[in-house]
């Protein structure tokens, strides 16, 4: 068996790895690169480590673009197999490979428009696939529940234990009979582990008997500042920013976090945490949409949430809840000059009609930017995390005047002190452990920890490697 590291191998963005089984080819996730521009295009538009035509089947952990975003691209050239993942995966693909494609679109066409008001020629921008390669895609989707076995092939078995990281992820675990050298294997791609005490989802579910273990590491050398469920910290950024007559514009990834945000919203509001005047806006076409998956796919729910969609109250919802689906809904938004709580995609600011909030508010110091989520080197949420004076958006330079706040409680990735726990939770020999999904440094601290309590190997993984297991 032959493991090659073709993403989020020294990064936490585009998440590829490829298996060689049994003569058979098999993708774990197949994600966007998030970066530079030029890097993005060369990556993401080209597969550079593998053919698409060549590959048997493709393994789904979770929905996050960073894993499951190049999908379309990949069918698009060439791929004819299943996409298999979760119940819950599928449905939130429907609409986020959909609005990942829309949203290629809108930045190409805008920067195209932006370069030719510049004098420029020709195009500087381009799509890697259009909203019918993302609808197409989805024929391909083959979903499975939690804990049901699946044949792939002679001698290869899939099954899916919860990842308690958003709605419907999952750890991937095969069950091998490897031919080439007679042994049985069972390895275990962790995907993105979530914290446990999640408002919203299950814990991460122990995986017994690994003997070879691929285990993402975002967080390795970090602790979150704050325990899971932190709410008190949330409602005080909330009220101050709006004491001071100001908006609060909250990045959110659409999936997850906003739903997370939502339920809190509402538990403030029923308990008079919060004042009852105050209009609270989604604004994200794919948040709606991805809220209404929550309300269908109970199975990944904590019982305190699964209880509560059976009684009167809805959880996701309250008075002064304004869910905007269209551009004049977004627009509208901005006729409320203050005391508005405004949610919308992208969580690290890259793209999505957070940028034209962001634009309109970074500059008022009497607002808050309220980030409650992870930002990758190189975006746009992490400069401003970062103490930028001045940032780009949208083609224009803007002061940052804004007071800028970070709550890391609502972290969807387990921390340092967490990986560890669930390293430990993992049964079996873990003879062979991979870490990928981590930048170098962060990769290096779980390595080292890790290694001072397990006494077989520990290997970081490097794009391009490829590894016989």
């Amino acid at each position: 068996m032959k493991i090659h590291f073709c993403g989020a191998a020294g990064t936490t963005t585009g998440s590829q790895h490829l298996l060689e089984i049994n003569g058979k080819r098999i993708l774990l996730d197949c994600g966007l690169y998030q970066g530079h521009r030029a890097d993005e295009l060369r990556i993401n538009r080209d597969f550079p480590y593998f053919d698409p035509s060549t590959l048997d089947h493709v393994i789904l952990s979770h929905a996050h673009i960073d894993h499951s975003g190049n999908i379309p691209n990949l069918i698009k050239k060439g791929y004819k197999g299943n996409v298999y993942c979760t119940h819950a995966t599928r449905s939130l693909c429907s609409v986020m490979l959909v609005d990942a494609a829309r949203i290629q679109e809108h930045d190409c066409n805008f920067l195209n428009k932006m370069h030719r008001r510049r004098g420029g020629s020709g195009s500087v921008g381009e799509v890697i696939y259009t909203e019918d390669d993302a609808r197409r895609s989805l024929d391909s989707f083959v979903a499975l529940s939690y804990g049901r076995r699946m044949y792939l092939d002679e001698g290869i078995a899939l099954t899916f234990y919860d990842a308690g990281h958003i709605l419907g992820s999952a750890q991937i675990v095969l069950d091998i009979e490897d031919k080439e050298d007679g042994r049985r294997k069972r390895l275990l791609f962790s995907g993105d582990v979530g914290r446990g005490g999640n408002e919203l989802l299950r814990d991460p579910e122990p995986v017994p008997g690994v003997d070879i273990m691929l285990m993402e590491s975002t967080y390795g050398g970090r602790h979150h500042e704050a325990p899971a469920r932190d709410d008190a910290a949330f409602y005080a950024a909330i009220t101050e920013a709006l004491e001071r007559g100001g908006n609060v514009y909250i990045p959110a990834f659409a999936v997850e976090r906003t739903q997370q945000l939502l339920y809190l919203l509402n538990r403030a509001f029923r308990e008079g945490q919060l004042p009852h005047q105050t209009h609270v806006f989604v604004d994200s076409p794919m948040a709606v949409s991805a809220t209404e998956f929550f309300r269908s796919h109970a199975e990944c729910l904590n019982s305190e949430v699964f209880s509560s969609l059976f009684e009167s109250r809805d959880p996701f919802s309250f008075a002064n809840l304004h869910m905007c689906r269209t551009i004049s809904e977004s627009q509208m938004i901005n006729e409320k000059k203050s005391a508005n709580i405004i949610i919308s995609a992208s969580g690290m600011c890259e793209a999505g009609r957070i940028l034209h909030h962001l634009k309109l508010g970074i500059t008022d110091p009497k607002n808050t930017i309220l980030f409650v989520g992870f930002c990758a080197a190189n975006t746009l949420g992490r400069r401003i995390i970062d103490g930028a004076k001045e940032v780009p958006i949208l083609g224009g330079f803007y002061p940052v005047r804004a007071t800028v706040k970070t709550l890391d409680s609502f972290s969807g990735h387990a921390d340092h002190s967490e990986l560890l726990e669930y390293f430990e939770r993992t049964g079996g020999s873990k003879s062979r452990v991979f870490l990928v999904h981590g930048e170098p440094d962060s990769a290096q601290a779980l390595s080292k920890a890790l290694a001072a309590r397990h006494s077989q190997e520990i290997h970081i993984a490097k794009q391009n490697e490829s590894i016989t297991c």
